[in-house]
């Protein structure tokens, strides 16, 4: 079980990791090994998370979001297989943590009445500036 605050808990049949080999540099290890890990978390059938959670943790996981609702995120950073496992996890408790934070609502404000009439002021003298700005009357 995987605890991220303590209301929301990770069920272990929630999360199934698949071991692959790694890509990238590394010689005869990569070839060999299969070092790198992918954490898959059925969230959308999770009963532990809730639907606003859900909602906020889809739009944050973007690309890393399949069609049948799980959470993929592959970890091929280190030679070591649980060390890759345990950045796995840790990632995905940082990403349902960040998911769990509800947004602050912003509140709609409108310029004061002095502003209007400043940025008005304003506009009118760099008009005035741009009209007299133009032909030289030769007669004048």
């Amino acid at each position: 079980m995987l605890r991220i605050t303590p209301t929301i808990a990770i069920e272990d049949w929630e999360l199934t990791e698949q071991f692959i080999r790694s890509s990238g540099p590394g010689g005869q290890n990569v070839n060999k090994v299969s070092s790198a890990v992918e954490l898959r978390f059925e969230a959308d059938r999770s009963p532990n998370l809730p639907g606003p959670v859900k909602a906020r943790l889809r739009r944050l996981a973007g690309r890393r979001w399949t069609k049948e609702g799980a959470l993929v995120l592959q970890v091929d950073e280190t030679r070591s297989q649980a060390r890759n496992r345990e950045i796995a996890r840790d990632r995905l408790a940082e990403l349902i943590l960040k998911a769990t934070e509800k947004p602050k609502r912003r509140i709609p404000t409108k310029p004061s009445l002095g502003a209007k009439k400043r940025r008005l002021k304003a506009k009118k003298v760099r008009g005035e500036v741009k009209a007299m700005r133009g032909a030289v009357d030769p007669d004048a």
